[in-house]
């Protein structure tokens, strides 16, 4: 569409923009709000007079729409409407902080200077920049929400006005969006925009698809009308006996949410059953609108026949992000499956914007301890800044769309956590030194162990031992992003230890082979190990998994001066490159498969490549043995629902991490405290995990056999020296299973 207005028709408009945005906000405005506002638009107006957009409007147009998304959908105050009318203002133009935080204070300087770091991001798309930019705009939440709040309203604007940009700069901007913009809304609460930034973002990446579901859903609204009236019509009556104000209407599932569900099921649009649920807003006192729900659903389930798995009461229990309702599932008219969701005006509010609608009738006290409290919740998932930033951005969007479980603490408080949660997600949940300390759980009074996957109405209690810690496996379990990221701390402070001791164990070794250990000898170990950094070397001299024998066969190659020269210019690593890198990285060099972890023969399979690291599963074909796929290949989902049974569980593993079970058979004089011995020596010195322990006494003479989990061969023996070292035991040696 091309812009041709006059500028004395554009005066006009952005004059009508104007007083649209005021008449229409969420919130009733004092004198000195609309003259704060009015400020604010003025100076607005004025920076950004020479500016146009991409589509030939005035630039004001953009701050006006942000401000009005953040007045009517958001439902923010005038802080925030200021700050957004303000947001690109230091950004584009000659004002500063210092002018802002003059005019209209510390609080919008604060939001303005949020939403400036924000655009200073670097622009380039690679993966781990992208990352980078994300973590550092969601840790700008510890400044302000509303920051997020005023950027997520500026991106909804903005994928709104996209048409006019080019195609690769839509789809980045589109991707952008369904990546991180969208899920942020979700958890903010802010479900209008959440919808239409996913409907946008496909419209974008991919629009053959969208047009296509847009064109049937259009088609479709004349019968979906029909049906709703017909749905309507058999309850009215007795909505009316009993005195209820309400509306009754249809809410259509977002294209991109049929679009997901197609995908996710492997149906066509026309397969799809529930494209649309009808909604009951009542009219209530807040004292009755509980009861008054529960009525309604009486009245429905009078005429329509309720799935009895399909209930969902997310009004006993709301949601964290605030949301409330009921929702059922009824045999409808013409026999049809349909939702009803029943939800009076004040929950309706809050489920369409979030935030603010909690706090609409409060005074400005109680909206800015309410905006606390809030934000502490959202903060947990932001914790640990330092670490690998896809991890980091990864981790945040684990729980960001996560369907929800409650379950009770043995004290009987309630507890939301994500669905698929297990006994140690709910104890880092409580305290992260309980869930470093977890050993196990007590689940509704029965024994189970700490990767036990809990289901709604559970009651857990855990148990903790001062002697347990973390190991990498807990990692395969864990899905919320507070227990990944305490695990992934703690196992970084061991493996520096770990490593800590390995320098100085590879400077005895190597003081033997009349070798200095210097920065030169360390970037050269690092490239004959085809490793990435320093740490990552000491990690594994101290683990053991690289020996005395390795060391030698590195020396001898050292000291070939025909390898050396081609080494140097072959490998040549820039100077502190490796020495200063300060993290042990995974060197994903094995594939295992199963519960067991076992290693079998397999094939990666050409129609997804995958690459050491991705996440994977083993596809058990006729002839061809194992295919290894992508989580995500496009034929992941029709070989996960057509043939379940040929599915294997693999995954990448770093060999120098993973844990391996041995048996260790022991003979030997017997005497009072000596499994206690035995077992302290395991776990306390060792730090090695004990899985079975089978031990017989008989006549002073006792033999058994212990079940350990070991990194490596080398730990295993470490291990076994320091048990015959315990007075009385005569012969300790590695047995197999037959």
């Amino acid at each position: 569409m091309t812009y041709n207005l006059s500028i004395e028709d554009e005066n006009k408009e952005i004059a009508r923009r104007y007083k649209d945005l005021l008449k229409g906000a969420y919130q009733t405005f004092t004198n000195e709000d609309k003259k704060e506002i009015r400020k604010a638009f003025d100076i607005s107006l004025e920076a950004h007079k020479n500016q146009r957009r991409k589509t030939g409007e005035p630039y004001i147009f953009h701050p006006i729409a942000v401000a009005k998304i953040v007045a009517y959908e958001i439902g923010l105050y005038t802080t925030s409407i200021v700050a957004a009318l303000l947001h690109d203002v230091v950004e584009d133009t000659d004002y500063t902080l210092e002018d802002i935080e003059r005019l209209f204070g510390e609080n919008v300087a604060r939001i303005v200077n949020g939403l400036t770091k924000i655009s200073h991001l670097k622009k380039e798309q690679t993966a781990s920049v992208q990352a980078e930019n994300f973590r550092k705009m969601l840790l700008t939440l510890n400044d302000d929400v509303r920051v997020i709040l005023i950027k997520i309203a500026d991106r909804l604007h903005n994928m709104q006005t996209m048409d006019a940009m080019p195609q690769d700069k839509q789809v980045k901007i589109a991707s952008e969006t369904l990546y991180i913009y969208a899920p942020l809304a979700h958890r903010l609460g802010l479900f209008n925009i959440k919808s239409e930034l996913e409907n946008l973002g496909l419209k974008y990446t991919e629009p053959e698809v969208y047009k296509d579901i847009f064109d049937k859903i259009t088609q479709s609204k004349e019968e979906q009308k029909i049906y709703i009236d017909s749905f309507s019509d058999i309850i009215k009556e007795s909505l009316n006996a009993e005195g209820f104000e309400y509306d009754i209407k249809g809410r259509r599932k977002s294209i991109y949410s049929i679009r997901k569900k197609m995908l996710s099921q492997g149906v066509t649009y026309e397969e799809i059953y529930d494209k649309f649920a009808i909604r009951i807003v009542y009219n209530s006192t807040l004292k009755n609108e509980k009861f008054d729900a529960w009525k309604i659903y009486s009245i429905v389930t009078d005429h329509f026949i309720p799935n009895p798995s399909r209930l969902r009461d997310w009004i006993s229990q709301p949601k964290s992000t605030g949301y409330e309702s009921l929702h059922i599932t009824v045999m409808g008219p013409q026999g049809k499956w349909v939702e009803v969701q029943i939800r009076s005006e004040r929950m309706n509010e809050i489920a369409e914007k979030g935030y603010a609608a909690h706090y609409k009738y409060k005074n400005n006290n109680e909206r800015e301890s309410g905006l606390d409290d809030w934000l502490n919740k959202i903060k947990d998932s932001l914790e640990n800044p330092d670490g690998n930033a896809i991890d980091f951005v990864e981790d945040f969007k684990l729980n960001l769309y996560a369907k929800e479980i409650f379950v009770f603490t043995p004290g009987g408080d309630l507890i939301a956590l994500p669905k698929n949660a297990t006994a140690l997600d709910f104890a880092f949940s409580i305290h992260t030194q309980v869930g470093m300390n977890c050993r196990g759980a007590k689940i509704n009074g029965k024994l189970k162990p700490i990767s036990h996957e809990l289901f709604s109405g559970d009651q857990v209690e855990i148990i903790t031992s001062s002697n347990q810690k973390p190991n990498i496996g807990w990692l395969d379990f864990v899905v919320t992003a507070r227990a990944r990221t305490r695990i992934k701390n703690a196992l970084k402070e061991d493996q520096k230890k770990i490593a800590e001791e390995g320098k100085e164990i590879l400077t005895r070794k190597l003081r033997h082979l009349k070798i200095t250990l210097s920065e030169s000898v360390v970037n050269d170990l690092v490239n004959f190990f085809k490793l990435k950094t320093s740490l990552d070397l000491f990690y594994r001299v101290g683990s053991g998994s690289i020996e005395s024998a390795q060391l030698k066969e590195f020396i001898s190659q050292r000291n070939n001066s025909f390898v050396n020269f081609f080494k140097k210019k072959i490998q040549r690593t820039p100077k502190n490159t490796l020495h200063e890198k300060d993290e042990v990285v995974d060197n994903y060099d094995s594939l295992v498969f199963g519960k067991e972890e076992e290693r079998l023969d397999f094939k990666l399979s050409p129609c997804c490549n995958p690459i050491p690291g991705d996440k994977v599963f083993g596809f058990v074909t006729i002839n061809e043995g194992i295919k290894v796929h992508k989580k995500d290949c496009p034929n992941a989902i029709s070989l996960q629902s057509n043939y379940a049974y040929r599915i294997m569980s693999a995954k990448w593993i770093d060999s120098t991490k993973q844990e391996f079970k041995a048996i260790i058979k022991i003979y030997g004089n017997d005497h009072v405290g000596l499994v206690n011995e035995i077992t302290e020596i395991i776990s306390r010195n060792m730090n090695v995990n004990i899985h079975g322990l089978n031990i017989s006494g008989h006549d002073g003479i006792f033999d058994g056999s212990i079940t350990v989990s070991v990194k490596n061969k080398s730990q295993l023996q470490k291990l076994s020296d320091s048990i015959k070292k315990i007075e009385g035991i005569e012969t300790v040696e590695r047995i197999y299973k037959h």
